[in-house]
């Protein structure tokens, strides 16, 4: 109990910098998760035509351009070639349709009558040209009908058939987009927070008086380290909920899902992989000047690597191989696993598991490397 009351004495003093990696979180966290929620939407767009008919306005030439007219915006201009190639170029009409004389007719006939065009050559001249070519080839293979009326009917019949679209996944990426980034940002703060207030911490216990007075009491080393963690832990643990809760006010409902449940499971593992990394660097670290720098080191550069700031694919390879060494990789690499998991199984969650148990490695090795290291100090002192 004397080493906890001294532990708490300690962390009182440390507020400031949990406070600041807090407010780097809701700042960053809150800023993407509102440029977020400005979703895009797609609206069909109608390209700018100009028909030019030479033919006589019924029958089949008739529901051509009643087609057109359906799916296009038909400008009304001077039918004069001058006229004509100075409204492509300025954009006042996408796509120009010349209907010949007898289209129709010819049509009918299986003449195959070419209807000529011109084009401004961009997207909206390439959706008129599928326009145009979808009703000939249709007209095409309905042009052995007996008569032209049936003929229109079953191009008609054709073009107003609708397919039913079935949604494939029943996720809610938005959310989940926003909570794998808020999480995966969390990398930072849960590293940069943990080794700074720890490493602080555990420098005041190095004081050469204190810690003189804890080599001759009777108290073991190795009690006195699982004091020390047991501390550490339950501030570890504080923060970790803090950001948890932290989340659901940011993020929502999305985190009482399956998945949101997942991403906080990984980030618990996570703080306790960063608990056993800050213990053993304050163990390592006698200077309290120091501290600033190892987080610069530690949880910015894994920050980056590991892509907390960048999402991962937008990483070089190289990079990611080099963050296969990191325990960071694997926490934000499962982030992005469970998010895309719809249905939770054995060997849907077979990934998920196989990271949590690699950072849980990473956490064994560091503990025996602060037991070993505190051991060595000892005998030395």
């Amino acid at each position: 109990m004397t080493v906890f009351k001294t532990y708490l004495k300690v962390l009182n003093k440390c507020k400031a910098p949990i406070l600041m990696y807090t407010i780097f979180l809701i700042f960053f966290g809150g800023f993407n998760l509102k440029s977020s929620d400005n979703q895009m939407s797609f609206s069909a767009s109608k390209p700018d035509i100009l028909i030019v008919n030479e033919d006589k306005e019924e029958g089949l030439t008739k529901h051509l351009i009643e087609y057109l007219e359906k799916n296009s915006e038909v400008k009304e201009i001077e039918a004069s070639e001058e006229k004509i190639n100075d409204a492509l170029f300025y954009r006042d009409v996408n796509y120009v349709i010349y209907i010949p004389k007898n289209f129709r007719q010819d049509f009918l006939e299986h003449k195959n009558p070419k209807i000529e065009v011109k084009s401004t050559g961009d997207y909206m001249a390439s959706l008129s040209e599928m326009h145009l070519s979808r009703y000939l080839k249709i007209a095409s293979i309905y042009n052995e009908t007996k008569t032209e009326e049936e003929l229109i009917k079953n191009i008609e019949e054709t073009l107003n058939h609708s397919l039913e679209i079935e949604m494939t996944t029943k996720l809610d990426t938005t959310g989940l987009e926003k909570a794998s980034f808020y999480y995966n940002f969390t990398n930072y703060c849960l590293l940069a927070g943990c080794i700074y207030v720890i490493c602080l911490i555990l420098s005041s216990f190095k004081n050469e008086k204190i810690n003189k007075r804890t080599i001759v009491s009777s108290m073991d080393y190795k009690k006195f380290n699982r004091s020390l963690l047991f501390s550490n832990s339950l501030f570890a643990f504080v923060l970790w909920l803090f950001y948890v809760l932290l989340s659901i006010i940011l993020v929502g409902k999305v985190m009482f899902t399956t998945n949101g449940l997942f991403l906080i499971l990984n980030s618990f593992v996570f703080t306790f992989c960063v608990l056993t990394i800050a213990f053993l660097l304050g163990n390592l670290v006698t200077n309290k000047n120091a501290v600033n720098g190892i987080v610069n080191v530690i949880a910015l550069g894994s920050s980056f690597l590991c892509g907390a700031f960048v999402p991962m694919e937008f990483l070089p390879t190289t990079v990611l191989n080099i963050a296969h060494v990191l325990p960071s990789y694997y926490f934000i690499k499962n982030n992005e696993v469970i998010i895309n998991i719809e249905a939770f199984h054995l060997e849907t969650l077979k990934p998920v598991l196989f990271n949590m148990g690699i950072l849980l490695l990473f956490s064994i090795f560091f503990i025996i490397i602060t037991n070993i290291i505190s051991s060595k100090k000892r005998k030395i002192a």
